[in-house]
């Protein structure tokens, strides 16, 4: 969740039972982002949609996808809705290309292009918007009183002092500072073209599907290994680390312990696990459970 907003990531088998047991309900779950278009990670939005649907809990539901996910979607939610019916059922299906998607208060949602297999595939960037806080010091220096001035100020208007001096808002403001930033990224065949999209993130959550000892099968996939994963937070001056998407024939301790050798602020997401990141103010992104960006 970004403010108001609820993005959910993907909509694997499952989701829909899983944010019920998470407690968060279906309540403003109007825009779902798509990694790709494999069933693992698209399989559950039939019996998502058909839910939200028949409880007409939202008036319009917004998928945002590449062109081949989309194609595959569109199929899914005629068996669900009828052919011809989709958009009557208020499902919106909106293909995206690398860039900004969605502009909130204070912060920007961007997509990128990430090489997996196959044309279409996106990781997704949650970015607070840069801020220079007020700055009391300075507003005490100049003579500008509590109470209404300062609120105008911080509202970016300038105010008349009672001895007739105007203050600009850029006259008590401090040093910018850099807003909070939140890096998603699904199946990942490789993380070079990743470096400086996620640089400085201050949570990366990528996939590591395999460990270092089988690079070659990661590779035949379209996968990456866990030390992989840890290489790109250390190299790209990432804050925290979080891992997902791991194969069922390793324990969790086995991928981090290979992630942390490498990054030590690293975790494996379990399902409803909640991560939060906060900067500013203004923006606060919560990422949980899995695959919801809460």
């Amino acid at each position: 969740m970004v403010q108001e907003h609820r993005f959910l990531v993907d909509c694997g088998e499952g989701t829909q039972r899983q944010i019920l047991r998470s407690g968060l309900g279906f309540r403003r779950l109007d825009k779902i982002l798509l990694t790709h278009g494999h069933l693992d990670h698209i399989l559950g939005l039939g019996g998502l949609a058909s839910t939200l649907g028949h409880w007409e809990t939202l008036e319009e539901l917004d998928i945002y996808g590449g062109g081949p996910a989309l194609a595959r979607v569109h199929r899914l939610m005629e068996v669900v809705f009828g052919s011809g019916n989709v958009s009557k059922a208020g499902v919106s299906l909106n293909v995206i290309e690398a860039g900004p998607l969605f502009e909130g208060k204070g912060f920007t949602l961007s997509a990128f292009t990430v090489p997996h297999r196959g044309n279409g595939c996106f990781g997704f960037t949650f970015e607070e918007e840069t801020r220079s806080p007020f700055d009391n010091a300075k507003a005490e220096a100049l003579g500008v009183p509590a109470g209404p001035e300062r609120r105008d100020l911080v509202a970016g208007r300038p105010v008349v002092l009672s001895d007739g001096r105007t203050v600009q808002p850029e006259e008590v403001l401090g040093e910018p500072q850099k807003g909070a930033k939140l890096c998603f990224v699904g199946d990942v065949s490789r993380t070079g073209p990743l470096h400086k999209i996620v640089a400085g993130a201050d949570l990366l959550a990528i996939e590591a599907t395999y460990l270092e000892e089988e690079r070659e099968l990661a590779q035949g996939h379209g996968h990456i290994t866990a030390r992989a994963a840890a290489r790109l937070a250390q190299k790209a001056g990432v804050k925290q680390l979080v891992l997902h998407h791991i194969s069922r024939r390793y324990h969790a301790r086995e991928v981090l312990d290979e992630a942390r050798a490498v990054f030590p602020n690293t975790d494996v997401a379990g399902d409803l696990d909640l991560f939060r990141v906060r900067r500013g103010k203004a923006v606060e992104f919560q990422l949980g459970p899995r695959y919801v960006a809460r």
